[in-house]
């Protein structure tokens, strides 16, 4: 089997990145050493973002996101640091302004099938044993049903999860913090669920309850025994299964009732156990996902930052495999390691700091509760800060000065909005309120103009504005600008220095041309 890219990991990251690399023209394939798909969902919660950047993967039924919405459960906010004052999504400025609950195995399912209509099925039960790279491409030997076989691609990405052999194989470090807590989790029935999803108690812990579709419920939470513990009574903690009965002991001890607690249909263990990569990118093998960063499940992040990693990075790579990604994308400030880093850094210093609201029971932590509650009841900055963080909609990265390196909102454009408008192996260059550029110089550039009636005048004091693939603005011109300056901006995003042209730039069919309406 040969590629231009081998996807290592057939989970939620995984999937989403070989969608997106397809939706942009890329040769890609899957395996994953698991015989089967997981019937399990680690992960049940989507925020914002995550949907916005799911909508560039298109079929003729709908995106994967107006799957997603179709399959899911949406709720109008959601928590930070298990605090009973909750943060509202309903104001914000996108087309999916809630939390989204679906299960992991859902989305996979979802993503799944979909890579399936196109022709691409995940190779399964095949282990990655050791991984080999030269200035030209990379090797993957692989065991599969007891023998073993080589596998070559231009490029690899690891998003095989925390114990990730691609990352073992780069030699790549994964510092960060041992685990202090053990907490449990369970997707179950419930005959008397509670009024309120949080309850938090300084001397016996946390219990805390969401619905499912379906009608299920995900149980989650701590004992207060559990926590202040040593990495090796971590361990021996998280080897205790989480059955009916014990289950039902714990919520009994945190809260006084189990709720009427019926079926157990899965239930694990998790810790606050916080790591991320020193690198994401290592020669041709790139790393997203929780092969990149782990920690506390917190506020349901994981799988959110890891599908916005592969949203990231799947324009990038695709630029790169057909020759016209600038340097500023390969390796240098705009780079997936670049923009991507930071925000796994600042990922686990997020889900450290709701560990220690959460999950640290005494009266000081209690009062510490009560005044952050306060806050985030204000509705000011702090609550849009928080809201900024877990809905990925704040996400920037460092292009120029500002709103350059920004997520654009869902501008309406004269045909649906700016998001809709966006694809995967394309920029997009946006006249705001109505400016068309009008000139020969970018003759063969699609434009599309955000309609006056709506958006008048300016957006964020720009007459012209360069769309990125991921949605983030690249350049920005005021209206006194030229047409050389904008055809400039254009060149610098778009066109490769000529020792790292491996082949002309252009879109699935081969035609030159990287904008599009």
């Amino acid at each position: 089997m040969t590629a231009e890219v081998v996807v290592v990991g057939a989970g939620p990251i995984g999937l989403a990145t070989a969608a997106l690399l397809h939706a942009a023209g890329i040769d890609v394939r899957i395996v994953d050493r698991g015989s089967e798909p997981s019937r399990y969902s680690k992960a049940t919660t989507v925020h914002p973002r995550t949907l916005e950047v799911l909508q560039a993967v298109r079929a003729p039924g709908g995106s994967v996101a107006d799957l997603m919405v179709a399959a899911g459960r949406k709720l109008p906010a959601t928590h930070f640091g298990l605090l009973p004052q909750l943060l509202d999504y309903r104001g914000l400025d996108t087309e999916f302004p809630y939390v989204l609950m679906i299960p992991q195995a859902v989305t996979e399912g979802i993503l799944a099938g979909h890579l399936a209509a196109q022709g691409i099925a995940v190779r399964r039960g095949a282990e990655l044993c050791r991984l080999e790279q030269d200035a030209d491409r990379v090797r993957l030997h692989l065991r599969s049903a007891g023998r073993e076989e080589t596998v070559v691609s231009r490029f690899v990405v690891g998003a095989d999860g925390a114990r990730s052999t691609v990352r073992r194989e780069l030699g790549v470090g994964f510092p960060g913090t041992e685990p202090t807590l053990c907490g449990f989790v369970g997707d179950v029935e419930l005959r008397r669920p509670p009024g309120e999803p949080h309850f938090w108690d300084a001397a016996r812990g946390t219990l805390n309850v969401l619905p499912l579709p379906g009608g299920r419920y995900r149980v989650f939470g701590v004992e207060a025994a559990d926590t202040g513990l040593t990495p090796a009574q971590v361990r021996a903690r998280r080897d205790v299964p989480v059955d009916r009965a014990g289950l039902r002991a714990s919520m009994t001890r945190i809260a006084g009732t189990d709720y009427g607690l019926g079926t157990v249909f899965w239930g694990s263990r998790n810790t606050d156990t916080t790591r991320h990569a020193e690198r994401v990118r290592a020669g041709r093998v790139f790393l997203a996902g929780d092969a990149a960063h782990i920690h506390l499940p917190a506020g349901g992040q994981g799988l959110n930052v890891g599908v916005q990693d592969a949203a990231n990075l799947a324009w990038k790579l695709a630029a790169e495999v057909r020759g016209w990604a600038p340097a500023h994308l390969r390796s240098g400030t705009a780079s997936y390691e670049a923009e991507r880093l930071p925000v796994a850094r600042r990922l686990a210093a997020n889900t450290l700091a709701q560990s220690a609201v959460a999950m640290t029971f005494s009266p000081a932590n209690a009062e510490l509760r009560r005044m952050l509650g306060e806050f985030i009841a204000h509705q000011g900055d702090t609550a849009a800060e928080l809201t900024g963080w877990l809905s990925g909609l704040d996400v920037h990265y460092p292009a120029g000065p500002p709103p350059e390196g920004r997520r654009l909102p869902p501008l309406p454009l004269a045909r649906g909005s700016l998001h809709d408008a966006l694809r995967v192996h394309r920029f997009l260059l946006v006249g705001f309120g109505g400016r068309d550029v009008g000139d020969a110089a970018l003759a063969g550039i699609d434009r599309t103009l955000v309609e006056p009636a709506t958006t008048p005048g300016q957006w964020c004091g720009l007459a012209f504005g360069l769309v990125r693939p991921d949605g983030h603005l690249a350049r920005g011109w005021p209206a006194e600008c030229s047409t050389a300056d904008i055809a400039a901006g254009v060149a610098h995003w778009t066109t490769a220095t000529t020792q790292c042209r491996s082949a002309p730039p252009g879109n699935r069919d081969g035609s030159p041309g990287v904008l599009e309406a």
